[in-house]
């Protein structure tokens, strides 16, 4: 899952992303409520965490802009400040959760679980393609009564492809949804990591299911 963290003091930036990339999220951070539209245009998100005072516009502002555009990510709210007249704001701004600093990390985790679980609940999060079963939520991996162990990157990796069954990714797109950067062509992490889901997923299985299309990319699907 893909989160994005808004929050301009930096060691708490720092820390909210190191730590939730501990937790097998892919995060993007920002400090600066004047970048989060471009940040929102670039990439879809399962969930903000969204802090109110920020320089450019404030996160109240910016809440209020994503609801105004039918954008429906659910949005954690940090804020300083425990009255009740800003818990209200905030709720009424579109906030689906809110959180008072200093907080313990253990929560926020806690909050953004039931926040996506939430927002998710009728959309199935499990999905399949031929023998192969992929449940995002409870993070299992099937192909046929077989379950097979994935690495948090291994399965970072099989969700973004599987979400995207049929499309083809470059390796660029990869890279970035995955490790947050652009993909050097020097580089071949992406590869490595296609191939250790081959050799979990393809071999000894049929029909193979990851696909190499020459200077394109890479795709999940049954081959026609």
């Amino acid at each position: 899952m893909r989160i994005l963290v808004v929050e301009d003091e930096p060691e708490l930036n720092r820390m909210l992303k190191k730590r939730l990339t501990e937790a097998h999220y892919t995060v993007d951070a920002c400090d600066d409520g004047s970048l989060v539209q471009d940040y929102l245009a670039c990439a879809e998100y399962d969930a903000v965490v969204l802090d109110i005072m920020l320089p450019g516009i404030s996160g109240l502002e910016l809440l209020r802009r994503m609801r105004e555009k039918g954008d429906r990510t659910p949005v954690l709210l940090l804020t300083a400040k425990d009255g009740i007249e800003d818990r209200v704001a905030g709720l009424d701004s579109g906030a689906d959760d809110y959180l008072v600093k200093p907080f313990a990390f253990d929560e926020l985790l806690a909050r953004l679980r039931v926040m996506v679980r939430r927002a998710s609940k009728s959309v199935s999060e499990v999905f399949t393609v031929a023998d192969l079963t992929v449940d995002c939520a409870a993070r299992t991996v099937k192909r046929g009564e077989t379950a097979i162990e994935l690495s948090g990157k291994e399965f970072m990796m099989l969700e973004y492809l599987i979400r995207n069954a049929g499309v083809v990714l470059s390796r660029d797109k990869i890279s970035r949804h995955i490790w947050n950067y652009d993909y050097e062509g020097g580089s071949n992490v992406v590869d490595v990591y296609i191939r250790y889901l081959r050799k979990k997923l393809d071999d000894g299985y049929s029909p193979k299911l990851i696909h190499t299309v020459r200077g394109l990319g890479y795709v999940l699907r049954v081959q026609e």
